[in-house]
């Protein structure tokens, strides 16, 4: 197979609006490419912003397409699938940080097991915490009623109860699942293009799923495996927001009526009372916040920094912070930045997975720009 392909792997990122975050992750792409043979197409959803001529002048290898208006995330990634010449293709965010590890172990797997049609991985977020939609099971109707009514939460480790993010399966081995995150899902190029690619009908949420779902319906299997990257905005930073809770439950909708129209009867009206139930939390939290007076400050708001880095005289000139220390303490709040000029995308993705508790946040210095990338930048 591999010789009707003329590269290694195809990559797929659709941007918008995240400038540094595309930079940031192009620069990781760029560095785990080594040694594989592959092309990368950047699919621009009409950001209205610089990030497009921003990264052309530092990436002129990578293939750019700009499109007029925001067309949504199936169809912008299908634009690449459609031109794919890997024998593989990686869909990914552009707010993600892989490393050559995230790229030839999943490659060595599906070489080695040829029912294996696609490949997620362990995703953290950007303070190293593991993202629970990194292995899911398909939505049915039970999945969906324990989610939405918080039973997979009330008992995480039941196979019974908590299917829909799997957490009765460790996240440090490998297991066959049944959906992959479209931030990182790694597919064969040919069952990719022939299923079609994502499914234009979703605009935003539930196409990894219902992809997922396809490429299953074929006969090969989709994996997890146990290879981290960094995901900055992963479904938990976005879950209590109105416009988070109607889009992604009217994509489960969708998914209803595509796959299982004879249980339409059960899964619409518990998918709409879902939908009123996560809307009308989401109102309140917002209310009470509003409302009570404000909390005490976030521990890790005085807390000390910790700079990585080889030259921390030009960090320090660059950001302002005379005030550190140079390792990340045992115990405490720490605010950690590391220096990319220092370490490599895949040592940066190891001290923030390996390092990751409560009251410690992560922060890289990109050196090029003299700026801080954090987690919290271009939240939406």
């Amino acid at each position: 197979m591999s010789l009707f392909y003329i590269v290694d792997i195809t990559i797929v990122i659709v941007n918008y609006r995240v400038k540094y975050f595309l930079e940031q992750t192009l620069r990781s792409v760029e560095e785990a490419l080594e040694g594989l043979q592959g092309e990368v197409y950047v699919i621009d959803n009409n950001s209205g912003d610089d990030s497009i001529e921003h990264a052309r002048k530092l990436f002129p290898w990578v293939k750019f397409i700009e499109n007029k208006k925001n067309v949504g995330f199936a169809r912008a990634n299908n634009q690449g699938i459609v031109a794919a010449k890997g024998e593989f293709t990686l869909i990914l965010n552009p707010d993600t940080i892989i490393s050559s590890e995230s790229l030839c172990r999943p490659i060595a797997w599906m070489r080695e097991h040829q029912e294996c049609g696609a490949v997620g991985v362990r995703m953290v977020d950007g303070n190293g915490v593991f993202l629970p939609e990194s292995k899911r099971a398909f939505p049915t109707p039970w999945v969906s009623f324990c989610k939405i009514f918080g039973l997979s939460k009330l008992f995480p480790n039941s196979p019974f109860f908590a299917k829909y993010h799997l957490r009765y399966l460790s996240d440090r081995e490998a297991h066959q699942v049944d959906i992959l995150s479209g931030a990182f899902m790694l597919c064969r190029t040919q069952l990719l293009q022939e299923v079609g690619g994502f499914d234009e009908d979703f605009f935003m949420y539930g196409e990894d799923i219902d992809l997922s779902y396809r490429m299953y319906k074929t006969g090969l299997f989709n994996w997890f495996l146990p290879v981290e990257i960094i995901h900055y905005k992963g479904e938990s930073t976005k879950k209590d927001t109105m416009r988070y809770v109607r889009v992604f439950y009217e994509a489960m909708l969708i998914f209803y009526r595509k796959h299982y129209p004879r249980y339409s009867w059960v899964g619409y009206p518990l998918v709409q009372l879902g939908v009123a139930v996560r809307a009308s939390m989401a109102m309140l939290k917002r209310a009470v916040q509003h409302i009570l007076p404000t909390k005490s400050p976030h521990p890790t708001n005085n807390a000390p920094w910790v700079i990585l880095s080889e030259n921390h005289a030009r960090v320090t000139m660059a950001t302002g912070l005379n005030h550190f220390k140079m390792a990340i303490p045992a115990e405490g709040p720490a605010q950690v930045l590391i220096d990319d000029a220092t370490y490599s995308y895949s040592e940066i993705i190891h001290i923030i997975a390996t390092n990751s508790r409560k009251g410690v946040e992560f922060h890289i210095f990109s050196s090029a720009n003299e700026l801080i990338i954090t987690p919290k930048m271009n939240q939406a």
